[in-house]
């Protein structure tokens, strides 16, 4: 099947949000790096993933842009679907419903996703990472289900990569936790999917 994969950051994004994370001290303010324009790669196979190289996200289950399974819904089996990867200094995922009517809902969020390329089959997490509390306050996937008559939801798999010295705050979880893992990273990559009529 073929898959899309949309790549965004840049070195210079990369470089600028380095910069942001060493000013973060004591002050009041925050600087965040803006994000380059976006790159669509499709198709690419990672074989490696040296410390400089591309941040990338993908499934061999479905396309970026288009409908996700039933079988990764609440209508099917309700499982992760397969994912593929490469983050090379390790990342953060999060899988999130910005079309849902009481804001963005958190349907996914893995930390600790170790450096270098990676896959997971149906249903699993990556190894060696960690779920954190969705927005149903369940610590693990939850697929979509948008609410009857809502129309098509767009549902984005966004892979963040993650300053070395991250480390989450206790207590966040949802929303507050996935604004944080946003806010800290240098650079993402995503993948979209649809559900819903």
């Amino acid at each position: 099947m073929d898959t899309r994969i949309r790549v965004l950051g840049s070195a210079a994004a990369l470089a600028l949000a380095l910069v942001a994370a060493g000013c973060g001290g004591g002050g009041g303010g925050r600087m965040t790096a803006p994000l380059a324009p976006k790159v669509t790669t499709v198709g690419r196979t990672v074989a490696q993933a040296p410390a400089d190289g591309p941040l990338t996200i993908g499934s061999p289950a479905f396309a970026d842009g288009a409908p996700i399974p039933a079988q990764y819904t609440c209508a099917g089996a309700d499982i992760a679907p397969p994912l593929t990867w490469s983050a090379p200094l390790g990342a953060a995922l999060v899988v999130d419903d910005p079309d849902a009517p009481r804001g963005p809902y958190v349907h996914w969020i893995v930390v600790g996703i170790p450096p270098g390329p990676g896959s997971t089959g149906d249903g699993q997490t990556p190894a060696g990472a960690t779920s954190l509390p969705n927005s149903a306050g369940g610590a693990g996937y939850s697929g979509p289900c948008p609410p009857a008559g809502s129309g098509v939801h767009h549902y984005r798999f966004t892979l963040y990569e993650l300053p070395a010295t991250f480390r989450m705050p206790p207590g966040l979880a949802g929303p507050q936790a996935a604004q944080e893992i946003a806010r800290v990273s240098v650079r993402q990559a995503q993948l979209t999917a649809t559900f819903g009529g």
